[in-house]
């Protein structure tokens, strides 16, 4: 240690409030224009390390989050299951890409699914961004992988593009999911 030296260790990224709120805010004037949920939306902050909760379920009418985890992201051309890109992801929406796409999704039917719970959701993409979700099949769903707490600086695992989150986390979602009779909307932005 160098003296008169005082190193302080960076502070961790985090979800931020403020940004969270505006796209809270513009996801409520989205869903009631398209007729989509109005008590719920998910927000995913893709621009935060995946070591990071940058998951979060928004509660329009307590203008706050009701859950927040960690969430994956595709692994674009590095080996599946790995950390390679947890700082600074690839996003994209070319079939065969292994990426994410940024962009707004219904999520819609609920079926069964191979990883995690056994439990996953269709996305159907509402943008030019997203708009091959279906065909890519890229679905919300748990994956055994996926940590309950913040791992950062470590990352989370990367797929093949779905946005992934924890077991537990996702029957917290499922359960939630199940009760709302209209499409919720997940903005990956």
């Amino acid at each position: 240690m160098v003296a008169g030296c005082f190193c302080a260790r960076a502070a961790a990224p985090h979800l931020d409030m403020a940004r969270l709120k505006t796209k809270a805010t513009q996801s409520l004037i989205f869903c009631r224009q398209r007729g989509y949920n109005i008590r719920y939306c998910i927000l995913i902050d893709m621009s935060l390390p995946s070591g990071i909760k940058r998951f979060a379920v928004w509660d329009f009418k307590k203008n706050d989050t009701l859950i927040t985890g960690l969430v994956s992201h595709g692994c674009g051309r590095n080996p599946w299951s790995g950390v390679w890109s947890k700082d600074k992801p690839e996003f994209s929406n070319l079939d065969g890409s292994h990426c994410t796409a940024l962009g707004k999704y219904e999520i819609n039917g609920r079926a069964y699914s191979a990883w995690g719970i056994h439990v996953k959701y269709y996305l159907k993409g509402l943008e030019s961004t997203n708009s091959n979700a279906l065909a890519r099949q890229v679905v919300f769903h748990s994956w055994d992988q996926v940590a309950e707490a913040e791992v950062y600086p470590n990352g989370t695992p990367e797929g093949w593009g779905c946005p992934a989150i924890s077991n537990n986390t996702m029957k917290v979602v499922d359960a939630l999911l199940r009760k709302q009779r209209k499409h919720v909307l997940m903005w990956v932005y």
